[in-house]
């Protein structure tokens, strides 16, 4: 039987880009997202590769919405093998001290608690089955600060601490928790923020010793390379995907 993989955040962008990357892999999908167009966008086009895939739509800063489509995960496809926890916003732009308390709220729901509800309610499934392979998405304002992101770079690093202690205490479970730390990448999400501060586009861009934004389909392929078989034995890693950017601070 084919496995099955959890991708939240997947009606865009770097969830969009890996459901159709492990689709290639015959990788089942279940897509979770609060945009249902997007979610459903996604769902067709894992369906016309060959794979089945279905759509559950959840706001994953409401733990009982995270523990629906889990629960429908494993009705629909009776196991979880992979999870890729992507979901999250990047907040207006505003420095700190001028950001609504309500944008911080918001922030902290989805990128933080949602991350935790996810992990919380996929391991414990996988942790029974004996074992499966989750991938936070975690950002380059993760590993390093940045302005304007205070919030946003405060839940990142959060989740790098997630992935590293899930692994202290359920690698001899057979869980494999890993993070990705991506630089600025050509997602809806970074558009939306480049385009209100446009000026923070320039500076990454002039910043990336590469010189370019990172493209959705390049981190997807390194996170279906740490899901997957292919990386038994890498647990517990951050991994910059970033052209150098985070190198040179």
């Amino acid at each position: 039987m084919s496995k099955v993989a959890i991708i939240t955040g997947g009606g865009s962008g770097l969830g969009q880009s890996t459901a159709l990357r492990l689709a290639e892999e015959g990788v089942r999908i279940a897509v979770v997202d609060i945009d249902e167009e997007g979610g459903n966008e996604t769902v067709d086009r894992v369906k016309n590769l060959g794979v089945d895939a279905i759509f559950v739509k959840a706001d994953v800063s409401k733990s009982d919405e995270v523990k629906k489509y889990v629960d429908q995960t494993v009705e629909a496809f009776g196991s979880i093998d992979y999870f890729f926890n992507n979901a999250g916003i990047s907040g207006s732009g505003a420095n700190f001290l001028d950001t609504d308390i309500n944008e911080i709220e918001k922030i902290v729901g989805i990128n933080l608690l949602g991350a935790l509800y996810g992990v919380r309610y996929v391991a414990e499934v996988m942790v029974k089955n004996g074992g499966g392979s989750i991938v936070n998405t975690s950002s380059s304002a993760g590993v390093i600060g940045q302005d304007t992101v205070v919030t946003y770079s405060a839940t990142k690093h959060a989740l790098v601490g997630l992935t590293k202690s899930m692994v202290a205490e359920y690698a001899k479970d057979g869980l494999r928790v890993n993070a990705i730390a991506p630089g600025p990448t050509e997602t809806p999400m970074v558009k939306t923020y480049f385009d209100a501060n446009p000026k923070m586009k320039e500076s990454a861009e002039s910043g990336i010793p590469q010189k370019r934004l990172g493209t959705p389909e390049e981190v997807a392929e390194l996170v279906t390379f740490l899901l997957t078989s292919s990386a038994q034995y890498i647990n517990g890693e951050v991994i910059r995907i970033d052209g150098g950017f985070t190198n040179t601070k």
